[in-house]
Order: C-alpha cells, then structure tokens, then sequence
C-alpha cells in the first residue's frame, strides 16, 4: 500500500517537474538569445525590448515560489480548471521555472567569446546564422549545467507545491509524514528525493562535460 502510494507521489513529482521544465527549456532559451542580442552591442541590438524583457524576467524572479503559486491562483484556475492537483501546480511551477533559466542561460550566452561573433560577422554570416552555429553551440554546456539547476529548483518547488494540495512527493511528506507523525514515511520521502536530485545533478554535469570541447 505505502509502495504504491510513494510511487504514485514520484511519477507525479516527475510528471510536474518535466512538463514544467520542458516548457521553461523550449520558452527560456529564446529570451536568453533574446536578452543577449538585443543589449547594447547586440547583433539584434533593441534597447527597448531589452529592458521590458529583463524588467519581466527580474519580476518574476524575485517573487518567492509559494507567495507566486497562491497569487497565480485565478490564473491557473481560468488554464486548467482546477486549483488542486499536479496540473495545477504545473502552471506556477513552469512560470517560475522560465525566468529563473532564462537568466541562467542568459549568463552562459553571455561568457562566448565575442571574437568568434565578430569573425562569423566579417565572414558574412547572416544574425540568425551567428546565434545557431556560434552562440547556442558555444554556450551549450553552460545551458546544459543552468537546466540541471533548473531541475533541482523544480523539484524543490514541487515538494512545497504537494504540501498545499499539488499532490507528489511533497504531498505524501506533509500528509502523512508530518500530520500523521510518521517518521519513517518521512524518512522514506527525503530518501527519495536526494536520490532524484542525485541522479538528475550526475547526469546533467556529465552531459554538460561531455557537450564541453574547451
């Protein structure tokens, strides 16, 4: 019984970590290009678009993750129709997730060389050209590394989401651990979720030094 019910809050804790994530991953990395070739000096140089985009990003980055996901409350009930359960936490946990990477990948586009940036340009190399054959390339292990963050943060996020009703690990840790003054389902659960962080950190900085021609 407890077997299915813990493997029942992992497969959830994952199902919301990974919509989550991907979503972040396939909107964070187009407003990092965009933050780095829209600054000052910039092959798409925008300076007012650059600082509306950093003024959205910083908002929702200093917002601390539970104060957002009760404020998003009408928000996600209007997206999914519910504000209880793994789809419901889906939609605060990904809009935190997105700035959060987005600065992080922001931050590795910004370490290339602008020497490589500069010959692709004397070469002829049309804007876009420089940004997927020089700048993603170049920045990928940084990338890489920034979404393996991204995913240790998400599970985090998702374990404070379970204990208001999000469901997931968290959810088993509050319920039944604290509530319930089970310390061995307590126990069982940081077990649990050391091991994903563990696994998820190996894995992401062993991609990220495999992906790394430095």
């Amino acid at each position: 019984m407890w077997i299915d019910r813990l493997l029942q809050g992992l497969l959830d804790t994952l199902l919301m970590v990974g919509v989550s994530s991907l979503v972040a991953l396939v909107v964070g990395v187009p407003m990092a290009v965009l933050l780095v070739t829209s600054d000052k000096g910039g092959i798409f140089e925008a300076a007012a678009l650059n600082r509306v985009l950093g003024a959205i990003v910083n908002l929702f980055r200093s917002i601390p993750f539970l104060i957002l996901m009760v404020a998003l409350i009408p928000f996600t009930r209007l997206v999914v129709g519910t504000t209880y359960g793994v789809w419901a936490a889906v939609v605060p946990l990904t809009i935190a997730a997105t700035p959060f990477f987005a600065r992080i990948a922001e931050v590795s586009l910004r370490e290339v060389d602008h020497g490589l940036i500069e010959a692709a340009q004397a070469m002829g190399c049309r804007r876009w050209h420089i940004v997927w054959h020089v700048l993603l390339p170049e920045a990928l292990p940084g990338i890489v590394g920034g979404f393996t963050i991204t995913l240790v943060t998400l599970i985090n996020s998702s374990a404070m989401a379970g204990a208001i009703g999000a469901g997931g690990l968290g959810d088993i840790a509050y319920r039944y651990g604290y509530q319930r003054f089970d310390s061995q389902i307590m126990l069982t659960v940081i077990v649990m979720l050391v091991a994903l962080v563990a696994v998820i950190q190996l894995g992401g900085d062993r991609l990220a030094k495999g992906l790394n021609k430095r």
